[in-house]
């Protein structure tokens, strides 16, 4: 289901320079399923060690932890060979063991030839600490659109979005923003889509999604300090809120009154430090490099997922399919926004918005691309002018502009209109541009 990501893995076993691997992400983004998967397709042998479900696993990792050591210990009580060359070592939850994450930096200085992978959630990873320069880091996220047309068996329609084949795709719109609505419902959350691929039905989607949405509640008292859990609870109940206005800027004095952002600041940290919630702020200077160029108090929140996001908000079944409800206008456009967040952190991208001190222009992303400044206008229907992105554009003259709508491919000088379902690939569209 995660191909992008299995790849990933494949180049690091076989990097000549291999260290231990860290694979992040929130919790239910597949990361245990995702190393068993690769261990079982690639591996002779697996040894998986889970620090949450099993104590006994953190004492092969007390005072001593020279690797050899720990080696011989796992081999004793699990009765296995692990090889250096055809066993993968998984080290589950290992937020949950300081001493197991000490032991990584070990591994790479003194014992680099044995395969370690491990992983935790971001709730846990943000409390903790990792030996810096020690390990190699990979973020899991929930399934892109394009991963999950993968997963549902679409082979063929994702091979004509990637090679932006135009007059097929514009043939087959009308079927590409129906599973653009399906995503924004179901998200990209493996065991969502999981669920959905096995049963096609979305209230048990529903239930699985309102489950993770639980857990993570239940998890922020594990992690955090219990004088922030309550101002935590406060800013993640608060963002579908946030998202469903015509301004999406986030305000504190919305989530209580007379809140102050000191007196929330550690909360806010913590949330987008686990990558709960992604944090996208405002610059009035589109200039490179944009990561200088912040407004510290001028920001839009967004949730890890669209499917989450609809969960959260109560979008129930009936009114989300029925045929006179325009999900993609509704709700003043967040799921489509969210979801070009989504797709554009996949890519790799650190997204700010823009917008003036004084007038109502404001555009929803800008990005680094290259050596260029990206504007990115979201349009959640077919209704596509902007006065927001022609101002940008005359005062700014920018080399790209990006225009994510229903309506089909085009480009008009150094516009490129591209389908919300089409978005994953604006890279390889903005490369084939005449310069």
């Amino acid at each position: 289901m995660k191909r992008f990501a299995y790849n990933d893995l494949l180049k690091w076993k076989n990097s000549r320079f291999r260290k231990p691997l860290l694979l992040e992400g929130a919790r239910q983004t597949g990361k245990t399923w995702l190393m068993k998967e690769f261990a079982k397709n690639e591996y002779q042998n697996v040894l998986y060690l889970n620090f949450e479900k099993d104590e006994k696993v953190k004492s092969f990792f007390g005072d001593n932890i020279a690797p050899e050591r720990i080696i011989s210990q796992l081999k004793g009580y699990f009765e296995i060979e692990i090889s250096a060359s055809d066993t993968l070592l998984i080290l589950d939850e290992i937020q949950e063991c300081q001493r197991a994450k000490d032991s990584l930096k070990y591994f790479n200085e003194d014992a680099p030839q044995y395969h370690i992978m491990a992983a935790g959630s971001f709730l846990g990873i943000a409390g903790g600490k990792f030996p810096v320069g020690q390990v190699e880091r990979l973020t899991l996220r929930p399934l892109s659109f394009y991963e999950y047309l993968l997963a549902t068996g679409q082979e063929l329609r994702l091979e004509a979005l990637c090679k932006y084949d135009k007059d097929l795709v514009a043939s087959l719109a009308s079927v590409y923003e129906e599973e653009l609505k399906k995503y924004f419902y179901i998200g990209g959350m493996p065991k969502a889509v999981a669920v959905f691929i096995e049963t096609g039905n979305l209230k048990a989607v529903r239930d699985i999604q309102n489950d993770i949405l639980a857990d993570y509640k239940d998890d922020f008292a594990k992690h955090i300090n219990k004088n922030d859990i309550e101002k935590v609870r406060m800013i993640w109940d608060s963002v579908p809120k946030h998202l469903a206005k015509e301004k999406k800027k986030f305000m504190y004095r919305e989530i209580k009154e007379g809140a102050r952002s000191w007196a929330y600041e550690n909360a806010m940290q913590w949330l987008t430090d686990t990558r709960l919630v992604y944090r996208v702020s405002k610059t009035e200077d589109p200039s490179l490099p944009l990561a200088r160029n912040p407004e510290r108090d001028a920001f839009k929140l967004y949730m890890l997922d669209t499917g989450l996001l609809s969960a959260k908000s109560n979008l129930e079944i009936r009114t989300f399919f029925n045929a006179d409800y325009d999900v993609f206008n509704e709700f003043k456009g967040a799921l489509a926004e969210q979801y070009v967040l989504q797709e554009l952190i996949a890519l790799g991208a650190e997204p700010f918005y823009w917008g003036r001190e004084r007038g109502n222009a404001e555009i929803d992303f800008i990005i680094q691309y290259k050596n260029s400044i990206v504007p990115i206008e979201v349009k959640s229907g077919k209704q596509t002018k902007s006065k927001s992105l022609s101002v940008y554009n005359e005062k700014y003259k920018p080399k790209y502009q990006i225009r994510a709508s229903l309506k089909n491919f085009g480009v008009a000088g150094n516009l490129c209109s591209i389908p919300l379902y089409m978005i994953e690939s604006f890279k390889n569209i903005l490369n084939n541009q005449p310069e």
